[in-house]
């Protein structure tokens, strides 16, 4: 029986990880704050050294991008120390870490979609602690998959389309147009680590490095809400008029990259993955809610 650890089982990308039909031989473990401290490099050892594990999903993350501009000690424990202290756990064991990481590491001034050997240049606290996780396992384990991801949305926590469908009664609202960046699924990124944790296990000389994975298809904030309440008013919904504005109009405490748009042409090539377009992950996952409410409605 091979284990796999995976960190932020309570996460989006986390609680899809926990959905997955996993092979006959293969048990993940979902360890919970109290046993494995992302923010605790003494707890990180002692997890993983009082257990057979084969592999490591690291998911978890600080994702409060605006609060970690006033909490970044916060943001470089999770975000940057634990991967540290994951990536030495798990080269003392020779076992490979798939790590997640994020647009925000680039600073969003290129003009086209940003390959994976792209120079990073974050803006944000957020970006920082993200780059230098990234750095940490680049440098602490030689077989190392980062994933960067972006603009993630679920059925499950806190994310773009649960805010859109809770804001949906109001008669107006005003949503950035001047981002651009691929809606992603989380379910879509679960499944893509796991294909990559699985090739990894099974494939000693599988490819290591930095991959992109977001769902096909860039488009802005704007067109992303105006498609989930399309979607959403063909299942007889009332939806509000949405407003184009530009980000200086909305202003954050954290600045966010006008281009998040990732390239994924590397991992299609090493790993055959092809991402489906977010418009078809959108339409599952409202689908997922509307079964969610429906049950909870009846229970």
């Amino acid at each position: 029986m091979r284990q796999i650890l995976i960190t932020g089982g309570t996460g989006q990308v986390g609680t899809e990880l926990a959905a997955i039909d996993w092979p006959e031989d293969v048990t993940p473990l979902f360890p919970g704050r109290d046993e494995l401290n992302l923010a605790d490099p003494a707890s990180i050892r002692a997890y993983v050294g009082e257990r057979e594990i084969a592999a490591v999903i690291n998911p978890a993350a600080y994702t409060a991008v605006d609060k970690a501009e006033t909490e970044s000690s916060s943001a470089f424990s999770i975000n940057a120390v634990g991967p540290a202290a994951l990536a030495d756990a798990t080269r003392e064991r020779g076992i490979p870490l798939i790590h997640v990481s994020t647009d925000y590491v680039f600073d969003g001034s290129k003009n086209a979609a940003y390959e994976v050997d792209d120079p990073i240049c974050p803006i944000n606290v957020y970006g920082a602690s993200k780059a230098a996780g990234e750095l940490a396992v680049r440098t602490g384990n030689p077989r190392h998959v980062i994933l960067r991801t972006a603009w993630v949305f679920s059925p499950h926590g806190g994310n773009f389309v649960k805010t859109m469908l809770r804001l949906s009664d109001r008669s107006e609202l005003r949503v950035v147009n001047d981002q651009k960046g691929c809606p992603t699924s989380a379910a879509d990124i679960a499944a893509t680590l796991a294909t990559i944790a699985l090739r990894q296990l099974d494939d000693p000389d599988a490819p290591c490095g930095t991959y992109h994975f977001v769902n096909d298809g860039p488009t802005t904030w704007f067109n992303f809400a105006s498609e989930i309440f399309r979607q959403h008013h063909q299942h007889g919904a009332a939806v509000p008029v949405v407003h184009p504005i530009e980000t200086s109009e909305y202003p954050t405490p954290a600045r966010r990259p006008t281009n998040s748009v990732l390239s994924t042409a590397r991992l299609q090539d090493d790993y055959g993955i092809k991402p489906r377009h977010w418009r078809e992950a959108l339409a599952d996952t409202l689908a997922r809610l509307r079964e969610t409410n429906s049950a909870g409605s009846h229970g």
